[in-house]
């Protein structure tokens, strides 16, 4: 029988605990949304376009987490179903507005998402959401830099004062 010690201690993983978090508020949105006919990522379009009219699929897609196929197929359904209007193409872009449908559905999903969002915070003080918020924003923010971080450094090499792209690497 082999000793775990190199493995990762459930019970005090802080990074298990946050996967745990993220599937239960999954859950509990995927519950207040289905009602409502739509999905998170259909939640999630809905949402960035709002606040952000005229984004192009791909920006849809990073900003809902999702490929730019799935996005596509989305767009194509929202369109079709009338929540959403896809103007003249930018270049390859293909900007996406929300329809009056669109802001309506919206609104009832939106009212179902933050009902959620405030039963998980419910026990928190202020103070407490805005420290977890800073900690949660930290802790992406580490992740993501140290992900560009060694990407650059399997990318690039110095020579000279001069920067490389190794051809060998993907990019």
């Amino acid at each position: 029988m082999s000793n775990r010690s190199e493995g990762i201690d459930l019970p005090t993983s802080l990074g298990y605990l946050l996967k745990e978090a993220s599937s239960a508020l999954r859950a509990a949105m995927e519950d207040v949304l289905r009602p409502l006919g739509m999905t998170i990522t259909h939640y999630s379009c809905l949402e960035l376009l709002a606040q952000r009219p005229g984004l192009s699929n791909s920006e849809l897609a990073r900003g809902a987490f999702v490929t730019r196929q799935s996005m596509n197929v989305l767009l194509q359904t929202l369109e079709r179903d009338g929540f959403v209007t896809r103007s003249a193409p930018v270049g390859k872009a293909l900007p996406t507005e929300l329809t009056a449908s669109g802001r309506e559905s919206l609104a009832a999903a939106s009212a179902a998402v933050r009902d959620v969002e405030r039963r998980m915070v419910g026990d928190l003080s202020v103070a407490d959401q805005t420290h977890a918020f800073t900690l949660l924003r930290s802790m992406i923010d580490a992740l993501r830099g140290a992900d560009r971080d060694e990407k650059a450094r399997a990318t690039h090499t110095s020579k000279g004062g001069a920067t490389i792209v190794r051809p060998d690497t993907p990019q």
